[in-house]
């Protein structure tokens, strides 16, 4: 084992092993940078909703106005599926 490890430190490391560490870092970097930006840009987008929201409700000053219930005994809709097949 000894001889494998001499063997080992002997032989030169390749080019490209000295700046992968470089390259990783440059990535990981990358992207945080990303990550930032994309909350940075939900934020953004949250608060313009958030605001449209706000002046569209209180643009509309129309007054609110009840629903007439739904009764099953109230008076026959004339598109009720049991008016439109009747043949009389």
């Amino acid at each position: 084992m000894d001889e494998q490890l001499h063997t080992l430190k002997a032989v030169d490391l390749p080019e490209g092993l000295d700046a992968l560490d470089d390259r990783i870092l440059y990535a990981l970097a990358g992207r945080q940078r990303e990550a930032f930006a994309t909350r940075r840009l939900m934020a953004l987008a949250a608060f313009i909703s958030l605001g449209g929201g706000i002046v569209a409700g209180s643009a509309v000053s129309a007054p609110a106005v009840a629903a007439s219930p739904i009764s099953p005994l109230g008076p026959v809709n004339a598109l009720a599926p049991s008016t439109l097949l009747d043949t009389h």
